[in-house]
C-alpha cells in the first residue's frame, strides 16, 4: 500500500503524538508498504522550531524508509487563542504543496489535533481518490472548552461545524479510547464507522529495569528515596497544581520525592508554585532525551497520572501504555467515569484517586509507599497488561488491517490516474 500519514507532530519531537506517528510510518515501511508523512517543522515542546530547521519553507527528508515532507509553521513561542488559530492555518495552506509533491497515495492517515488539517485532507481524499481515516487523538473543541482555552460563543460553534465535517468526511475514524467511541455516537457518529486502536508503547524499550544503580537516580541523587514521578506534557488538561499540593502534605516524610520532568516554559510556573506552597521535596526537571526514558521511568517508584475534574472523555494520556510497560504502578489522579480511568482500573496497574483533590492523591501515594508488596503486583499486572494489550506489534497489525480493509471497501475513480501523473515529481526541496 501507499499511504500518506498527515501529522502534524513527527520526528524528531519527542513526546506525544510524535514518537506514536514516527514508529508506525517506519513499522509500516518495514511491513513493505510506501509511507509519506506531511509534517510541520519540529517545534514541540518548546514551541519553537527546532536550530536547523529555522527560516525555511520546505524540506524534504528521508529517515529509515520514509519520506517526510516538512513544510513552514507560523509559530509563536507565548501563543494566545489568535496565534493557535494561525498556527493551524499555517500549516494548512503550506502543507498542501507538499502533500501534492509525490506519488498519488491509497489511503490518507489524518491526525487530529489540530483540527483545520482535516479540511485538506479531505480535499487531498478528493483529488486523489483515496480514503481519508480520521485518527483522533484529543477530541476538539471540547477539550478546549471544558478547560476554558475557547470562551467565545462563535468560535465554539464554528469549530464544532468543523469537527462535524471532518466526522462526516471522513471514511473511517479511528479512536484511542473506548471512551472517544462514545462520545462521538453520541454526537451522531454512526458506530459501524469508527474502529478503537489504543495507543501503543514499545515494550522492549520501554520495559522493567533495577532501581538499584540506577542512573538516573544516581545522577539525580535519588538513591534510597520514594520517588513518584511525573513526566511529559503540562497542559490546562492536568492540573499538576495537585501534585505540588499533594506533595507538600507529605513533606515531612523526607523518604519521599517528587519529580515533575516537563517544558521548561511550563516548569517555571511550576516552580514559582512550589515556593509559594513551600514543597521543597519536588524536583523540577527538563525533559531528558527519548533514548534515556527508560531509566527515568525505572527510577520511579510510582508514576502519576494527573487530570482536572472536567476530563471526561475527550482525552486519554499515551503516557497510561509507557508506565504499565515499565512496570511501575500508577496512581491516577483522574475523574472516576473518565477515559483515563477506565483503562487504569482495566490495567490492574494502579489505582484511581479525586481528581484535583490534593488529599486524596497524598493517601493513595502513602497507601503504596506503606505496602511495597502491593507496589510490585500492581507493577508486574501493569506490565503483563501492556504486553498483551498495547504492544507496537499488535497496533502495527491493526492498522495495517485497517488500511487494507478501508481500500478494498472505498470505491475507486478512473479520473485519479491524471492526478497522479501531475504530482509525481520526486525533487527534493531545501529552500
Amino acid at each position: 500500500m501507499r499511504i500518506l500519514i498527515y501529522s502534524y507532530n513527527y520526528h524528531p519531537e519527542p513526546i506525544g503524538i510524535a514518537p506514536l506517528m514516527t514508529e508506525l510510518a517506519e513499522g509500516l515501511v518495514k511491513q513493505g508498504h510506501e509511507v509519506r508523512v506531511i509534517t510541520g517543522m519540529p517545534n514541540y515542546p518548546q514551541r519553537e522550531i527546532y536550530q536547523e530547521y529555522r527560516g525555511k519553507w520546505y524540506i524534504i527528508e528521508q529517515k529509515n524508509g520514509v519520506t517526510i515532507q516538512r513544510s513552514y509553521l507560523r509559530i509563536k513561542s507565548k501563543p494566545n487563542l489568535i496565534d493557535r488559530l494561525l498556527l493551524e492555518l499555517s500549516f494548512v495552506f503550506t502543507s498542501l504543496p507538499q502533500a501534492l509533491n509525490g506519488w498519488q497515495p491509497d489511503i490518507i492517515l489524518l491526525t487530529v489535533p489540530p483540527l483545520l488539517v482535516s479540511l485538506p485532507a479531505t480535499l487531498l481524499g478528493r483529488l486523489y481518490n483515496c480514503p481519508v481515516v480520521l485518527n483522533v487523538q484529543d477530541i476538539l473543541p471540547e477539550a478546549a472548552v471544558h478547560v476554558g482555552l475557547i470562551k467565545n460563543k462563535w468560535m465554539i460553534r464554528a469549530l464544532q461545524a468543523i469537527e462535524q465535517f471532518a466526522y462526516r468526511s471522513a471514511h473511517t475514524i479511528s479512536v484511542i479510547a473506548d471512551g472517544f467511541m462514545e462520545n462521538l455516537v453520541e454526537k451522531g457518529v454512526p458506530a459501524q464507522k469508527i474502529v478503537c486502536i489504543p495507543n501503543w508503547v514499545n515494550v522492549n524499550f520501554i520495559c522493567p529495569l533495577p532501581k538499584k544503580n540506577n542512573p538516573f537516580r544516581i545522577a539525580y541523587q535519588l538513591e534510597g528515596k520514594f520517588v513518584v514521578l511525573y513526566s511529559g506534557n503540562i497542559a490546562l488538561t492536568q492540573g499538576l497544581e495537585t501534585v505540588i499540593e499533594a506533595a507538600c502534605s507529605l513533606r515531612h516524610i523526607p523518604e519521599i520525592i517528587f519529580v515533575i520532568a516537563g517544558e521548561e516554559r511550563a516548569l517555571k510556573r511550576l516552580e514559582e508554585y512550589c515556593q509559594r506552597c513551600g514543597a521543597s521535596n519536588v524536583l523540577l526537571l527538563p525533559l531528558i532525551p527519548r533514548e534515556k526514558l527508560p531509566e527515568m521511568l525505572a527510577a520511579a517508584d510510582v508514576g502519576l497520572v494527573v487530570q482536572k475534574r472536567n476530563v471526561i472523555s475527550f482525552n486519554m494520556p499515551s503516557k497510561i501504555p509507557m508506565l504499565l510497560a515499565s512496570g511501575r504502578p500508577i496512581v491516577a489522579s483522574v475523574p472516576a467515569s473518565g477515559t483515563a480511568a477506565r483503562a487504569v482500573r482495566k490495567s490492574g496497574g494502579g489505582i484511581v484517586v479525586a481528581p484535583e483533590s490534593p488529599q486524596a492523591l497524598a493517601d493513595g501515594i502513602m497507601d503504596l509507599y506503606n505496602n511495597p508488596a502491593k507496589v510490585t503486583t500492581l507493577g508486574s499486572t501493569g506490565r503483563l497488561f501492556a504486553i498483551e494489550r498495547y504492544s507496537f506489534e499488535q497496533a502495527l497489525a491493526e492498522y495495517e488491517a485497517l488500511f487494507a480493509e478501508v481500500i478494498a471497501t472505498s470505491s475507486e475513480s478512473p479520473s485519479s490516474g491524471m492526478l497522479a501523473k501531475l504530482t509525481s515529481s520526486k525533487s527534493i526541496i531545501d529552500i
